[in-house]
């Protein structure tokens, strides 16, 4: 079974009036017509028309693309009210939505909870209050941390997103801010290297060489520190990078942080670190090089050939939705491993026993 399925409802920036240096979301609203009720309805009984409780243990229906809250009440109260409708139906389980920490208080939160909602994200970004006035946030520090206690204390889900090389932001920032999230207690987070997009700030300061955005191998660094301080502490990470799809933009993303595959790249850097600590421990200094050979993948394993001396042969285990992480990105940790320790024979191989993350090396 299935345990999460998501039906998107995609709702403008209505209710924003920030100019977020990232941002390009208002320029697109103005050209694109209000979600109606019934465009959320055909969209819900398109993916329901997929899906059954049967097949999925949790459907949520989820309100994307815009700061929910800061529309106007009445029409929060006509959207929520379409999907409570679907909740107490017992067709979907969770009501999710995001939105920004200003846009929190009790009267809001009665409201949410009067139509049961049940996970709220909050688009924090940054905990950092230089990085916070740069990029024309429009809130301080102290109100992310108020709205959480806010959000936890009526007993919702809380959620917090973070971005990674905004303007004025360093590694050390990034990784400040994760730390903060962890002592708000979060249940989800997500990480998102900026991209720019045209027809943003951001565009127009990159344009005249005001901002220079992070490498691809700095994005997956910082963001591979901050993805080990949330999850080390419980928390869910259920994002790292944008999609193809949060792209809407037709000219899409122009530099930055994006790869299509962004969460393999972090998580396989993290499975290579995993790997060779074991490594290096169990090698004498004269024996620190591996070749490695990758043939067919159609096996549970992969079997590395020798060139040259082979002094030990070493195996690797993960679980089956992990192998391609042990492998890494385009098979990124098997060029690795072969440059940089020729000499010894590896081979990678399902353990169904292990959990999803997890890297164990054991001789033959």
């Amino acid at each position: 079974m299935k345990s999460h399925a998501i039906i998107p409802i995609f709702i403008p920036h209505l209710g924003c009036p920030n100019d977020c240096i990232f941002c390009n979301q208002k320029k697109i609203t103005a050209k694109t017509p209000p979600v109606t009720l019934e465009d959320m309805k055909a969209t819900a009984q398109r993916y329901l028309s997929t899906l059954s409780s049967s097949e999925v243990e949790t459907i949520e229906m989820a309100f994307y693309g815009g700061s929910f809250t800061g529309i106007p009440m009445e029409l929060q109260q006509e959207y929520l009210a379409v999907a409570k409708d679907y909740k107490d139906q017992g067709l979907i389980q969770k009501i999710h939505l995001s939105t920004r920490p200003d846009y929190i208080n009790e009267e809001i939160l009665d409201n949410l909870k009067k139509f049961g909602v049940d996970i709220i994200e909050l688009g924090v970004q940054s905990l950092d209050e230089e990085v916070l006035r740069l990029s024309n946030r429009g809130h301080d520090r102290d109100c992310v941390f108020k709205a959480s206690e806010l959000i936890n204390a009526y007993g919702f889900t809380l959620g917090l997103q973070l971005m990674i090389g905004l303007p004025g932001d360093t590694h050390e920032k990034s990784i400040r801010s994760a730390r903060e999230v962890v002592g708000i207690g979060p249940s989800i987070a997500r990480l998102y290297p900026t991209v720019i997009i045209r027809d943003t700030d951001l565009y127009d300061l990159y344009q005249t060489g005001t901002y220079q955005p992070l490498t691809i191998e700095a994005a997956v660094h910082t963001t591979k520190e901050m993805y080990l301080i949330l999850t080390k502490a419980g928390i869910n990470v259920i994002r790292i990078g944008l999609k193809s799809t949060d792209l809407i933009n037709e000219n899409g993303a122009i530099t930055g942080g994006y790869h299509p595959a962004f969460r393999q790249l972090v998580e396989s850097e993290i499975a290579k670190d995993q790997m060779e600590a074991q490594l290096t421990a169990n090698l004498s200094g004269h024996q620190r090089n591996v070749q490695i050979s990758l043939q067919d993948s159609s096996q549970d394993s992969l079997q590395c050939s020798s060139r040259g001396s082979l002094q030990d042969n070493f195996r690797f285990y993960s679980s089956g939705a992990s192998f391609s992480n042990m492998v890494g990105n385009g098979k990124s940790n098997r060029l690795y491993f072969e440059k940089k320790y020729p000499h010894v024979r590896i081979s990678f191989h399902v353990d169904h026993s292990l959990p999803d993350g997890i890297y164990v090396l054991g001789k033959r």
